[in-house]
């Protein structure tokens, strides 16, 4: 990989040096006066004074950070219930941005942003792309897609906080992105892991070596969770550093947490949110270190503050400091959803666990299905693998000892003996735009 072209100095890597590496008691005293400002700005949204009303919370006697914890929760069915404005805590003329869910799951997410709401949250992305040697310098690609998805005009205004020339390409037309990351030099792009996958084979198709023949050195891979395994695989073939982009649209979007050029474990910025983790079934805190759900209270915006929102992402606290001198805390790499949780034979199942077998082995392909289907009331599972061809071709007894190495491999990391079918590259149908879908789930409720 490209080395990073950084000065030795531990400044060079902080974007808001004061912010970044305040000291745990002068960071906690800044979320405690925003956390107040946040609640009184709530406070005046019907919405939150009736929950107040309802708990009997009253925002003076919020002595602490713990205090936090006698707060209401926030769930998706709230915001969906109050859509597009009723949770809005300034006028409607003072907002200039609106993003939204697109309600494939049911009722839309909508979430307003005043100018100042803008500018802070371009702010933050720009702090996740100078941690990782990002520059003025830099000819940024943007490859997300633009509009009410977050992911696009969130990296779009960062990069151009950041001062670097932006280059708005949005999603898909696989080789005119890579054409403009030959023609115009591109040295950063954010991209989906998935779609980053599904350029390996434009790539060599168009006979592209994007190490020798870019200068592509970052890249941010966002939207999407992916295993450790995704990124090596990834970095592996383009030469370049990746990093993991984590955010959700209800929280601005990207720039809530990031990996700093240590990858070790994702940095949130703490100036701007509490996070707390709690069991996901329940409401207590779960121990340190273990795997619970992520909750959010906004701090610094204006138009919708939101008050420990359930986000449904499932990660956990790391313990220790960060090398890197950061103070804010750090969480694992999003380990699934609640609601993407497969159950299978009395198994909890995330997809991430299979992502992280399936590119461990060098012959399979970026692309995989996993269906579900009831037969004869016997819940099935099969796990479609595309393959590199020369494995599918000659000695059948080879492609079965193939299948059943990679079936051991995901029966040691599942825990139950799931049916894998080898297909060649290109049969798993795959679209450009938008977040790939690896699993399909008929079966009978």
């Amino acid at each position: 990989m490209r080395a990073m072209e950084k000065d030795n100095s531990n400044e060079s890597i902080y974007w808001e040096k004061e912010i970044e590496i305040l000291p745990r008691s002068e960071l906690e005293g800044l979320q405690l006066k925003r956390l107040r400002e946040t609640v009184t700005r709530a406070k005046a949204v019907p919405f939150y004074n009736e929950k107040f009303k309802a708990t009997s919370f009253y925002p003076d006697r919020i002595a602490s950070i713990d205090s936090i914890r006698t707060l209401p929760f926030t769930t998706k069915e709230d915001l969906r219930s109050q859509f597009p404005y009723g949770l809005l805590a300034v006028p409607l003329e003072d907002c200039i941005r609106v993003h939204a869910s697109s309600g494939t799951t049911g009722r839309a997410v909508a979430v307003l942003h005043t100018e100042n709401d803008i500018d802070r949250w371009s702010n933050l992305v720009a702090r996740c792309l100078y941690g990782v040697g990002g520059r003025k310098s830099d000819i940024f690609q943007n490859m997300a897609g633009y509009g009410l998805f977050t992911g696009g005009l969130g990296f779009h205004y960062g990069a151009q906080k950041l001062g670097a020339l932006t280059i708005p390409a949005s999603a898909g037309n696989s080789r005119r992105q890579i054409n403009l990351i030959v023609d115009f030099g591109t040295t950063m792009v954010h991209i989906m892991p998935s779609f980053a996958l599904y350029l390996v084979k434009v790539f060599e198709e168009m006979g592209i070596d994007p190490k020798r023949d870019t200068k592509l050195r970052t890249m941010f891979l966002g939207a999407e969770l992916h295993s450790e395994e995704t990124r090596k695989r990834i970095e592996m073939f383009y030469g370049a550093d990746a990093y993991d982009s984590y955010g959700l649209s209800e929280m601005n979007g990207p720039g809530v947490a990031f990996e700093c050029h240590l990858k070790a474990g994702l940095h949130i910025w703490e100036d701007a949110y509490i996070v707390e983790i709690i069991d996901p079934e329940g409401d207590e805190p779960v121990p340190f270190g273990e795997v619970g759900e992520l909750v959010y209270t906004t701090l610094t915006r204006e138009a919708m503050p939101l008050i420990r929102y359930r986000s449904g992402d499932l990660a956990s606290f790391i313990p220790e400091p960060c090398a890197c001198g950061r103070t804010h805390c750090r969480i694992s790499r999003i380990q699934g959803r609640r609601d993407d949780m497969i159950i299978w034979k009395g198994v909890n199942i995330f997809p991430i666990q299979i992502d992280r077998v399936l590119m461990e082995v060098p012959c399979v392909g970026g692309t995989y299905l996993v269906i579900l289907e009831t037969e004869n009331d016997v819940d099935t599972m099969k796990i479609q693998v595309e393959v590199k061809e020369e494995f599918l071709k000659g000695d059948s007894k080879n492609n079965e000892a193939l299948k059943t190495g990679i079936v051991n491999a995901l029966q040691s990391e599942l825990l139950v003996r799931p049916e894998v079918e080898l297909l060649p590259l290109g049969t798993i149908p795959v679209s450009e735009v938008g977040k790939a879908k690896r699993v399909i789930d008929k079966r009978t409720l």
